[in-house]
């Protein structure tokens, strides 16, 4: 896909690449945007690239689409909700449980 920008952004996203949950997190204001509801989420932010590895960028969609919750209330309830998501569409790379067995 032809990304609209850089997930990382004109600066390296402060000097480096970040990922998955990093990313997610700029999109969000903790202070205003919380309850937050995923189906206004997924408009909002839907065809923005969020790079999962160093390897592969997705739709900001392609994760969301995985949630399975409809809101959350805070920032924590959000990442663990990405979390799930993440793991669930197959986009998360390491899973401790599967690498300490």
């Amino acid at each position: 896909m032809d990304w609209p920008h850089d997930p990382d952004g004109e600066e390296g996203s402060e000097g480096g690449r970040k990922y998955g949950h990093a990313i997610f997190a700029k999109k969000v204001d903790e202070d205003e945007d919380f309850p937050l509801d995923f189906a206004e989420f997924a408009e909002r932010v839907g065809d923005d690239p969020i790079r999962m590895n160093y390897a592969s960028v997705v739709a900001a969609g392609d994760v969301l689409e995985h949630v399975e919750e409809d809101s959350v209330d805070d920032m924590t309830a959000y990442h663990r909700a990405l979390g799930r998501a993440m793991r669930a569409g197959g986009f998360w790379d390491y899973n401790p449980v599967e690498e300490a067995g």
